[in-house]
Parts: C-alpha cells; sequence; structure tokens
C-alpha cells in the first residue's frame, strides 16, 4: 500500500511540474511505467526547447520534491532524473533504441546513484555528453554548466559516453552563494 501511495505521489509530481512548465499533452508521450520509475518522451518541438528542461522542469519538480517532503514526510521520497535526446522506437511490447539504451544507463549508472547517497537533496540529474555540448555548456539563462560534472562514462556497443551529473538544489544555493559574493559593500 505505501508502495503504491509512493507510485502515486511521483506520477502526479511529474505531471505537475510538466503542466506547471506549460509541457502540455500534446507536447510529449503518455508516461511509461518502469516498476520503481517512469519515463517520460518529450516530442522535439519549437514550443519546447530542451533549455526548458533544465532552466524550469528539474527546478520545478525539485521543488515539488521538496514541499511533498514537507507536508508528508512519510512519503517523502528522492529521484534520479536523466535527459538525452536521440530517436526512439517502439512497438507493441514499448520504447526501445540506442538513445534510449543511452538514457537508461545514465540513470542506472552506479555514480549517479552513488551521487544521490551522498546528498540529502530531493533530485540529482544526469544528461547525455550531447545534451551536456548542445546544451548546458553554451550558459543559456538559469543553467549553469560550472554544477555539472563530467563523473559517469558508460561503453555502450563498444562506444564510450559520458554523463554529467547536477544536483539541482546545491546548484541553486551555489548560485545564490555566488550572487551574494557580487554585491558591492554598503556605503
Amino acid at each position: 500500500m505505501a508502495r503504491a501511495a509512493l507510485r502515486t505521489d511521483m506520477y502526479r509530481l511529474l505531471e505537475s511540474a510538466l503542466l506547471d512548465c506549460n509541457i502540455t499533452e500534446e507536447l510529449r508521450e503518455c508516461f511509461h511505467d518502469r516498476g520503481d520509475g517512469g519515463v517520460t518522451l518529450v516530442r522535439p518541438v519549437d514550443r519546447l526547447p530542451k533549455t526548458l528542461l533544465l532552466n524550469a522542469f528539474i527546478p520545478r519538480l525539485n521543488d515539488l520534491l521538496d514541499e511533498h517532503a514537507a507536508t508528508f514526510p512519510d512519503r517523502a521520497f528522492r529521484l534520479r532524473v536523466a535527459i538525452h535526446s536521440g530517436e526512439v522506437l517502439s512497438d507493441e511490447n514499448g520504447i526501445f533504441g540506442e538513445d534510449v539504451d543511452i538514457t537508461f544507463r545514465l540513470l542506472n549508472a552506479p555514480e549517479l546513484k552513488r551521487r544521490l547517497r551522498q546528498t540529502a537533496a530531493s533530485l540529482v540529474l544526469a544528461v547525455s555528453d550531447d545534451i551536456y555540448r548542445s546544451v548546458v555548456r553554451h550558459g543559456y539563462a538559469g543553467i549553469d554548466g560550472r554544477t555539472f560534472e563530467p563523473i559517469i562514462d558508460l561503453e555502450i556497443a563498444d562506444r564510450p559516453y559520458r554523463g554529467w551529473v547536477q544536483v539541482p538544489a546545491e546548484a541553486l544555493a551555489s548560485r545564490a552563494l555566488h550572487r551574494i559574493d557580487r554585491m558591492p559593500e554598503p556605503a
């Protein structure tokens, strides 16, 4: 029964975070259940740039997880999240393809699990090297590349893949400290 409540809460928070960022049902697929987690496929459309996932959706999901934990401490949970882009195939048995494999390998990387154990934060994020190179490193508003660590190294189909990890709550705290450091001295 407790597992069912956590599952319901997880999907409710994911849905809320998506909708709060205007990532509506016509911009994404329905959730694909994975037992103790879920997958959301977002369609590549002009109304939904990748930056929105990083500078709006992830912070909002993190905030919702924190609010949920404060309101329902007995049902608090934490999440590992992975973001990658690419081609996804599907058939009557579900989704598949190399880019799906990369995403799940990032999500299940021991380094990401270790990073979650090392923090009290509600969420840890892994992004693929493709996302890091095409979005994160360019310094778009609300995305600080300095808060991402290249700590995941994978091999898929005899090819190396790197994953970058961020703890959004720690990144937010770092930005706040950076702003305080830059404030002028009172006259």
